[in-house]
């Protein structure tokens, strides 16, 4: 039997005395990727947290490999593999590109990004620039550029499309599909749910803090899910959210 690369059980985490999730159970397989859905306020991002170690949980486990990290702290979780890449950049906008890889790296730059400069050639030609000064997409770019570092083993990735353009979410899942192959394990939590029925393996539903699944993505109906479960009406909201990247 396979060891999973990174395992949560029974975790329950929240913000003082109010409990935001409860005893949820996600499992992500060697080399796949895994997807989280559900409604703003549902705890994906406090999922997230506690998974990167910015979160005590309550209860419940965080097993990396056959490491339990639940009490390990965050710089030590990065070191033993998870790559958490969250919501809004994650950059320091004020140092140039090679200072904020060289911040994640041990040894030569051009050797341990080797792939995502492949990947991602316009970070490549500007890396003395400074990282505040670069478009959305390519500051996106900078930050998940960590992920193909050779010590991460699972990308945990929040909102990795937010606020992007249509062409440059095209790169970014084009690039998870390079780490994919490469051998990385993604944990994903994705607003545009087409995207992430695509990309992923497996779903889990989250709702007021409760994780369902595993789910099959090819047994979702993505508009079912979109309006019944995520409270987005088709013909509306989405139509309103692409006027607004494109304004």
């Amino acid at each position: 039997m396979t060891t999973p690369t990174l395992q949560v059980t029974g975790l329950s985490a929240g913000y003082g005395k109010l409990t935001v999730l409860r005893d949820a159970n996600v499992t992500v397989e060697p080399g796949s990727v895994v997807a989280l859905l559900g409604p703003n306020g549902a705890g994906k991002s406090t999922l997230i947290a506690a998974i990167g170690g910015l979160l005590t949980p309550t209860s419940g486990s965080v097993r990396l490999g056959e490491t339990d990290i639940t009490k390990h702290r965050p710089a030590t979780r990065a070191a033993a593999g998870i790559c958490l890449i969250p919501e809004g950049r994650g950059i320091f906008p004020g140092l140039s590109v090679r200072e904020n890889l060289l911040l994640a790296v041990d040894g030569s730059l051009r050797d341990q990004y080797a792939l995502a400069l492949e990947t991602f050639p316009e970070i490549g030609r500007r890396m003395d620039a400074k990282a505040g000064s670069l478009s959305g997409g390519q500051q996106q770019m900078v930050a998940l550029a960590r992920a193909f570092l050779p010590r991460s083993s699972v990308i945990v990735l929040d909102e990795v499309s937010m606020g992007l353009a249509p062409l440059v979410i095209d790169q970014i899942f084009d690039a998870l599909g390079v780490l994919r192959d490469s051998g990385k394990s993604i944990l994903l939590v994705e607003q545009y749910v087409g995207r992430a029925l695509t990309s992923a393996d497996v779903v889990h539903l989250i709702d007021r803090g409760q994780v369902s699944g595993p789910i099959d993505p090819s047994s979702l109906d993505e508009d079912e899910l979109m309006s019944r479960y995520l409270g987005i009406d088709i013909g509306t909201d989405l139509e309103e959210s692409t006027a607004e990247e494109n304004v």
